[in-house]
């Protein structure tokens, strides 16, 4: 790419931060499940680009439908043994391509094991609703197949995808009759799957990590059986805990019992805020509220709500995030610019929360949009790739293969500089600013760590200058313009000053 495009493409945005300690290893991902279950013609090409690019480890979605037999069943066929992998009536075919794909590119899948189910495995099959209220005891069988076959190449598998939608599991909520307030469904069901889940891939597979969660970033109000749940509300409704974190024993929490977790999956999707952003609901959370996903995670476990193996706090894996662009989308997408920017900053807030160990890329490439009516709905599937739909790459796959981000760190005023070479491994960057004469000056040579990171704090020298990384390595030269870099940090360390 040429160092024009470059410049456009890789502008990172300063922030106001205190010292932060840094995740102990942060592993990259990416899912797309188009590419990797659906384009097996185009999937081994694109598998070793990740490969190439430095991804770690990648999630694939083992859905439950699509192996499991007698999807439209009301009842479970004959003679099918649902723990056995090698039950010929599984179909495998699909996952086990994909999956040795990905092993054979030397990257680690984490295995989203979800629904919905066949029809059979409903606690209410008559209704002919899949996604109503999963029989948890069906559930784990299945897990446990799934254990058995993949354990050998996964040790991660997350329970269920976005389990405070509708479109995964139903209902979410009861509502009275009369009208007035829903009161959470979701939640209870999902601790139940959960709670049978765990036992079941720990005993197929004992080095296994069984992570829960995988909530969508926000819901509505509870009005409706099937709105969509908040994810912090969620979160207390699974441990059974009211607002003021007090143990909740009556309802659906008569004869409570915890869930046992390994970490908590998340998906933290802005939409079109900032990383620097917070959600303007209290129990929604997006990539700026960790901290507030997080202290509501420590509070309901400390309410005995859910429990870890050794009783330390859950490790977080934000195992799906991006932004949509416009274009292709004019009502949910950024620019393709500020994507870019936006990537990398949440990658850096990701690599300096020690709570965060994986951070998945959602998706690689656009789903082709897909009219299904006017407005919003003329713009239909998910276009947050990091390339078009027609494969064209855009300014986001630079930053992507290549993070640089600036951060104001304390009134002298420095900047802590963190960036990462990808693929991994160590490597010597250059850091680099524009001289008023546009020659580049080395301001210090730094070593990257075994995963290709390197962070280095520097007195700022200008109000506004414009830095750039180079490597030993023919890659391209990322860039990095910082502006007003002598404006003094607030108190409020943690806030981020607004971009300008």
């Amino acid at each position: 790419m040429p160092l024009r495009s470059l410049l456009a493409a890789l502008v990172v945005l300063l922030t106001f931060s205190g010292a932060a300690s840094a995740a102990p290893t942060l592993k990259v991902g990416i899912s797309d499940d188009g590419v990797l279950l659906y384009s097996p013609e185009k999937a081994p090409g694109i598998v070793a680009q990740w490969a190439a690019d430095g991804i770690d480890t990648v999630r694939i979605q083992v859905r439950w439908v699509a192996i499991a037999p007698g999807q439209l069943s009301p009842a479970m066929p004959i003679g099918f043994h649902p723990t056995d992998p090698n039950d010929p009536m599984y179909n495998w075919a699909t996952t086990d391509r994909a999956i040795a794909l990905v092993v054979a590119n030397h990257m680690t899948p984490i295995l989203e094991v979800t629904g919905s189910g066949p029809v059979w495995s409903s606690r209410v099959p008559s209704l002919g609703n899949p996604r109503y209220e999963p029989d948890a005891a069906k559930f784990g069988a299945f897990a446990t197949a799934v254990a058995r076959r993949y354990g050998r190449v996964a040790n991660q598998y997350i329970i269920w995808n976005e389990p405070n939608q509708p479109l995964w599991l139903q209902p979410q909520q009861e509502c009275p009759p009369s009208g007035g307030r829903c009161s959470p469904v979701a939640p209870h069901v999902y601790r139940q799957l959960v709670r049978a889940a765990y036992p079941a891939i720990h005993t197929a597979d004992p080095g296994a990590q069984v992570i829960a969660g995988a909530l969508a970033p926000r819901g509505q109000d509870a009005v409706q059986r099937n709105r969509p749940l908040r994810p912090l509300a969620f979160i207390r409704a699974f441990g059974c805990v009211d607002e003021r974190y007090r143990p909740v024993r009556t309802g659906r929490c008569r004869g409570f019992q915890p869930a046992r977790i390994d970490g908590f999956a998340y998906h933290p999707h802005a939409i079109k805020a900032s990383p620097e952003t917070p959600s303007p609901h209290t129990d929604d959370a997006n990539i700026a509220d960790l901290r507030k996903l997080e202290t509501t995670l420590d509070s309901v476990q400390r309410a005995r709500g859910f429990s870890t193996p050794t009783g330390a706090h859950a490790p977080l894996h934000l195992d799906e995030f991006g932004y949509q662009t416009s274009p292709p989308d004019p009502y949910d997408g950024i620019p393709v610019a500020r994507q870019s920017r936006w990537l990398q900053e949440s990658a850096y807030i990701a690599w300096r929360d020690p709570r965060v160990r994986t951070l998945v890329q959602y998706e690689w490439q656009d789903e082709p949009v897909k009219s299904v009516g006017s407005g919003r709905k003329k713009y239909a599937g998910w276009q947050s790739g990091l390339l078009y739909s027609n494969g064209k790459p855009k300014p986001a796959l630079a930053g992507f293969q290549h993070p640089f981000f600036a951060d104001v760190v304390s009134r002298a005023p420095q900047i802590r500089f963190w960036g990462q070479v990808r693929p991994g491994r160590f490597h010597t960057v250059a850091l680099q600013r524009r001289s008023p004469s546009g020659a580049w000056v080395t301001l210090a040579r730094v070593r990257t760590d075994v995963h290709g990171t390197f962070v280095k704090t520097l007195r700022a020298a200008a109000a506004t200058a414009t830095y750039r990384y180079r490597t030993a390595d023919p890659l391209p030269a990322p860039v990095v313009t910082s502006d007003a870099i002598a404006a003094t940090p607030r108190r409020t360390a943690s806030r981020r000053a607004p971009a300008r």
